[in-house]
């Protein structure tokens, strides 16, 4: 690609991600505190919005509707929604999908239609499904600008995929810093497999499910020597926005503040300097000696779960031992999740295997599981 015109190339690289919106006490999104945030992202000159049919059980393209289609004209931003196999038992359930979305968020069209989440393990659902073809038939009837996929695997087979499609338009990667060499995300290698195809990238996960948010102390320490100032989650946001060939980079934004801290540093981007690289390679070398579960709380994974195991919140209890030693707090957050109506513990797994096959992120899930039982239940 090096210097030449791409698409999306002038596009603000902070991206609105609709998959974690702020909720009220009885789990339903707050709309109201969703606006506020949308206006604030509008205001700041940002006009990228990602959501899914999936996300939220269909909450998020509903709040979309509300809280932005709804009150700003359509010109004014761009949306991104996708097609997911998992939840569709014929090709024609999954490509009513696209009509649902539209009746959802009222968008009239929408500007990127992904295939979502591809990955070894549905990756032949999507084929037999016809699903490449349907997108490209939507970009033709004008209910799509352009399309593309999400991407969950190894670098293999995204070239498969890219040499196979050619006329994909762009391509969704999970990137972020602590992610860059690990060998099941492969950030790196995934992203120079776009690059050699010439396909612009939108970034998710930047911050890694929040976990770059609050990093380990090694890295906050680090962090916090280069610029007191900074959040953490700025060098996390900027460092993807900084390589070549971004259209966006979404962030899930819960909150109004993680808006506001988003939009200070994103409103008028910068990229890295090399002495800011310098300290990422840093935290890179210390998150690679930390064992940790690489859970970012998707939620993929629980919903065809047969004894209800809430395995993201047991997983980010286990965290707080294995990265910040905070054993009793560890126990709390344990009994918490599994302590909800209808929850399964740890050693509750009966290893059926559907929590691996959804995950994104290839994590031992069953193993894990085992390892938290070990560790919570005695």
């Amino acid at each position: 690609m090096g210097d030449e015109w791409y698409l999306g190339e002038s596009t603000p690289k902070l991206g609105f991600g609709f998959m974690r919106l702020p909720k009220l006490e009885d789990g339903a999104i707050d709309i109201e505190q969703t606006k506020d945030m949308v206006d604030r992202f509008m205001d700041a000159g940002l006009t990228y919005f990602d959501t899914a049919y999936v996300y939220d059980n269909g909450g998020s393209e509903r709040a979309l509707k509300e809280a932005l289609v709804d009150r700003y004209p359509r010109e004014a931003f761009t949306v991104a929604t996708k097609v997911n196999t998992h939840v569709a038992a014929s090709a024609e359930e999954a490509r009513r999908q696209l009509e649902v979305s539209l009746e959802r968020t009222g968008a009239g069209y929408f500007d990127y239609y992904l295939l979502h989440a591809i990955q070894p393990s549905n990756v032949a659902k999507y084929d037999e499904y016809g699903l490449w073809d349907f997108v490209k038939e939507q970009k033709e009837r004008g209910l799509v600008r352009h399309w593309g996929f999400s991407f969950h695997g190894s670098p293999e087979l995204l070239d498969t995929l890219l040499t196979k499609h050619p006329d994909a338009e762009l391509v969704q990667l999970q990137i972020n810093y602590a992610d860059w060499e690990h060998p099941e995300v492969a950030s790196r290698a995934n992203y120079e497999v776009a690059r050699k195809h010439g396909k612009p990238i939108v970034i998710m996960e930047p911050v890694k499910g929040g976990m770059l948010a609050n990093p380990i102390s090694q890295v906050q320490e680090l962090l916090r020597a280069a610029n007191p100032s900074a959040s953490f989650a700025s060098w996390a946001i900027r460092y993807a926005a900084s390589l070549e060939g971004v259209i966006t980079v979404l962030s899930g934004m819960s909150n109004l503040e993680q808006i506001d801290d988003n939009i200070s540093f994103m409103r008028d981007f910068e990229p890295l300097s090399d002495e800011e690289q310098a300290v990422i390679a840093a935290a890179q070398r210390a998150f690679a000696s930390i064992e940790s579960i690489p859970c970012t709380a998707c939620r993929y994974c629980t919903d065809g779960c047969p004894m209800h195991i809430p395995i993201p919140r047991i997983f980010s209890a286990r965290n707080k031992q294995l990265v910040w030693g905070l054993h009793d707090e560890a126990s709390k957050s344990y009994e918490e999740a599994v302590g909800a109506e209808g929850a399964g513990r740890a050693g509750d797994c009966i290893a059926c295997g559907q929590c691996e096959e959804a995950c994104p992120q290839h994590i031992e899930i069953i193993d894990w599981l085992r390892d938290c039982a070990e560790a919570f239940e005695g």
